[in-house]
C-alpha cells in the first residue's frame, strides 16, 4: 500500500540522517544502511532507485521544512529586520536540532556522491540567500534600513555567516553549538554601522 511504502521511505531517510550524525561518519554505504535497518540491500532499492535518490529525499525534506518555517515567519512578521533576524535564528536552530542534515547542507555528506546532489544543495543555498534579500528589501521599503544599502552584498554576508556556523558545528564533531554567541553576534550582524539599522525590540 502507498502509505506503508511512504512510511518505509521515511524510515530509511530517518536512519540515513541518524547515521550521518556520527562525529566520524564517513562514506555511508547501502550495505551499512541496510544493516542498520535489518533489511537486505535489495529491500532498499524497492523504495529508492539509488543511494543518490535517498540523499535527494533528505535534501527535499530539508528544503520543505526550512521554507515552510520561513514562509510562516515572513507571512506573520511585519518587520523586515525581524524577518532577517528570524530567518538567521531558524537556520542556525535547524542545524542544532538536525546535526546529520547539517552535513548534507555543507556538502560534507555528499563527497564522492553524485555531482547533481551538490548542485541541488547549492540551489538550496541560493534560495535561502534570496529570502534574506527579500527580507532586506522589505526592510528598505519600510524605511527600517537606509535606501542605499547594498542588499545583495549584505544578504551574502549573512548567508556566509550561517554556512560558516554550519561548517564549524559539523567539523567540530557537533561539539560547537551553531547558536553559540548568537545573542551577541546578532547585534553585530544586524546593528553595525555597515548595515545602518538596529534590531527592533520584540513586541
Amino acid at each position: 500500500m502507498p502509505a506503508k511504502s511512504g512510511g518505509r521511505k521515511d524510515q530509511i531517510l530517518q536512519v540515513l540522517a541518524g547515521m550521518l550524525e556520527g562525529p566520524r561518519a564517513g562514506k555511508i554505504t547501502t550495505a551499512a544502511l541496510a544493516s542498520q535497518l535489518n533489511v537486505s540491500e535489495a529491500a532498499l532499492y524497492r523504495h529508492f532507485a539509488s543511494k543518490a535518490q535517498m540523499f535527494e529525499g533528505l535534501i527535499g525534506f530539508i528544503e520543505k521544512t526550512l521554507f515552510s518555517l520561513i514562509n510562516k515567519l515572513t507571512a506573520e512578521e511585519k518587520s523586515g529586520i525581524r524577518q532577517v533576524d528570524g530567518i538567521l535564528s531558524l537556520l542556525l536552530g535547524f542545524a542544532r536540532k538536525n546535526p546529520g542534515m547539517t552535513r548534507v547542507l555543507i556538502g560534507d555528506a555528499l563527497i564522492n556522491e553524485d555531482d547533481r546532489l551538490q548542485a541541488r544543495v547549492n540551489q538550496l543555498h541560493d534560495r535561502l540567500e534570496m529570502t534574506l534579500k527579500q527580507a532586506l528589501r522589505f526592510a528598505v521599503s519600510g524605511r527600517e534600513v537606509t535606501a542605499d544599502l547594498d542588499i545583495s552584498a549584505h544578504a551574502n554576508v549573512l548567508m556566509c555567516y550561517v554556512t560558516g556556523r554550519w561548517h564549524q558545528f559539523a567539523k567540530s564533531g557537533f561539539k560547537r553549538d551553531p547558536m553559540e554567541y548568537w545573542e551577541v553576534q546578532r547585534e553585530k550582524l544586524l546593528s553595525s554601522g555597515a548595515f545602518a539599522y538596529v534590531v527592533p525590540a520584540a513586541d
